[in-house]
């Protein structure tokens, strides 16, 4: 059953998402303002389409620790595509810190760009930090929630990696507190993976940490992480 699932979820998040990527060549073209808007669309009907056919419960604790409005840090594990999707639904403005080669994927790419996603080119070194921070100012000066996944990619559930100092230089530099959220969606929608497991997929949200001195903040972070997972339900 779950190769099934799995098999009729990919092939209708890619054919949703297809139809998607050319319907969004109007508002490429004339309406930019409705480029967030449905970027969240997208989002809610891929991850509809997840928790419906793959049999997946999401469980979100912690709510009260967001932000009704205005600027927010967001440091988020990173172990599935669906991290990349659900903050879309959860922030009236969100904005992603992403890899600067996701803006040359047809279609999607030329849309990111228009919704205010922060494209980094991690390869430029020093560079790349100067064109994190002006982008982190640009996107508080909007009112945009930041989300970025200092781990640097998708690890899997209990794996535990060094954390970039990023997100410590982001929060000295707007002086502003982070927000740890842990998840185990790996569990379910791994890195990569083809198949997919039903259960009960957790987000939990900690209390904002910081700012503060790069290695207390990252340690603050990662202090932040493994309280959230103690939430958990174990999986059967």
């Amino acid at each position: 059953m779950s190769v099934l699932r799995s098999v009729l979820f990919n092939v209708l998040a890619f054919l949703l998402t297809l139809l998607m990527g050319f319907g969004a060549f109007p508002i490429r073209w004339f309406a930019h303002r409705l480029a967030l808007p449905y970027a969240k669309l997208w989002s809610r009907l891929v991850l509809a389409l997840f928790r419906s056919i793959c049999g997946v419960k999401v469980e979100i604790t912690g709510l009260e620790h967001l932000p009704a409005n205005g600027p927010a840090l967001i440091a988020s594990q990173h172990q599935s595509a669906f991290d990349t999707l659900v903050w879309m639904l959860l922030l009236p403005r969100p904005c992603y810190v992403m890899k600067g080669e996701l803006r040359r994927i047809p279609l999607l790419g030329p849309m990111l760009v228009l919704t205010g996603m922060m494209p980094i080119e991690r390869a430029a070194g020093a560079k790349a930090m100067r064109m994190l921070l002006q982008e982190t100012d640009k996107a508080l000066k909007a009112d945009r929630q930041i989300i970025i996944f200092p781990e640097g990619t998708r690890t899997a559930p209990g794996e535990h990696v060094a954390l970039k100092p990023g997100i410590a230089a982001m929060a000295n530099h707007a002086k502003l507190p982070v927000i740890p959220v842990a998840t185990n969606s790996g569990l379910f929608w791994g890195r990569n993976a083809f198949f997919k497991r039903s259960g009960v997929l957790h987000i939990a949200i900690g209390p904002a940490v910081g700012p503060a001195k790069r290695a207390a903040l990252l340690a603050d972070i990662e202090t932040g992480w493994r309280e959230q997972e103690k939430t958990f339900q174990p999986i059967a």
